[in-house]
């Protein structure tokens, strides 16, 4: 279409409700579930993407039998909608902080690496300074915890940082942290001074989620050493779960030095050296956004909390930048 035929995007016929429907149809995949997620009938939710296809003139998602698949139009438009959500929630809650400055909502994105040490010491600084300052933690994937960011339903991820800082997002370094092997202390192996790779491949292991850089990592050194990948396998992320099963088991579970050093003696390290495998945890916060003063005020106590970690853990000198 030629620059006249552009869809007049502001003529009134595009509603926020538009860019809410198509965030939950990218997400979920089907009619169906956006229509559940959002509290509306499906008819409604079928209407409203009809609407918005109309408006911009294209086709947003091809239909299959297993759902809705995004279109090169429909991936472009909700990268945009969910900018300009992003930004319209922001608007909101920047606001309502300045009536009252006391107060404020803090919404941080966490997984395994870093929720468990730096983030609650940080949670607990700031209420301490501010009680009245809301902090929700959110745990998911760190794929997903991406897009939550990008949609302005986080302020910022706390956790391990896969890549270095890109168009949409940046990134922040507060410590190094490697990885060890750890087992309860009644373990048959936990008393044993040396311990190889295929030995322990013959015991039951939990293993991170196959969508994640540790786990891609512990294949890779599997694969390195020629052992096979272990048979008898949990694949979870949940500490909860990881803990609970590491105390009632003798599975072996690679975890952050920093979380087995917090744990109770029941937990011990296992000889075994997993370099190179390490990460840098840090703080992710979306390029393109200014940050609300409850968010500023988290990433302070952040920065704090991190540097005593990083003198315990004898990493080097805090970065400032990733």
């Amino acid at each position: 279409m030629s620059p006249k035929e552009f869809p007049h995007l502001l003529d009134g016929r595009m509603k926020f409700r538009h860019l809410v429907l198509l965030d939950a149809i990218a997400r979920r995949g089907t009619i169906v579930g956006a229509a559940a997620e959002l509290h509306v009938a499906q008819p409604v939710a079928t209407r409203g993407l009809r609407e918005l296809e109309e408006i911009l003139e294209v086709e947003l998602f091809e239909r299959g039998p297993r759902g809705l698949t995004p279109t090169v139009y429909g991936e472009a438009f909700t990268e945009h909608a969910r900018a300009i959500l992003a930004q319209a929630r922001h608007a909101a809650r920047h606001v309502a902080e300045l009536a009252d400055a006391d107060r404020g909502t803090v919404v941080v994105g966490t997984h395994l690496f870093g929720s468990n040490v730096l983030l609650p010491r940080a949670i607990a600084a700031l209420k301490a300074e501010r009680p009245y300052l809301t902090v929700a933690v959110r745990v998911g994937t760190p794929e997903s915890l991406l897009v939550d960011l990008s949609a302005g339903r986080l302020d910022l991820i706390v956790g391990r940082l896969t890549q270095i800082s890109d168009e949409g997002f940046l990134r922040r370094k507060l410590y190094d942290e490697s990885v060890v092997l750890v087992v309860r202390n009644s373990h048959p192996l936990a008393a044993a001074e040396t311990v190889d790779l295929a030995t322990l491949a013959g015991y039951p292991w939990i293993l991170p989620g196959p969508e994640t850089a540790l786990r891609r990592e512990l294949e890779e050194l599997f694969h390195s050493n020629d052992v096979l990948l272990p048979a008898n396998r949990v694949e979870a992320t949940s500490f909860l779960t990881v803990r609970q099963l590491l105390r009632d088991t003798d599975v072996v579970v690679a975890l952050p030095r920093l979380i087995t050093e917090e744990e109770d003696p029941g937990i011990v390290r296992l000889p075994v050296s997993l370099e190179p495998i390490g990460h840098s945890v840090g703080i992710t916060l979306p390029a393109s956004r200014t940050l609300t003063p409850s968010a500023k005020a988290l990433i302070d106590k952040l920065i704090a909390e991190a540097i005593e970690v990083d003198q315990r853990l004898g990493t080097g000198p805090l970065s400032a930048s990733s």
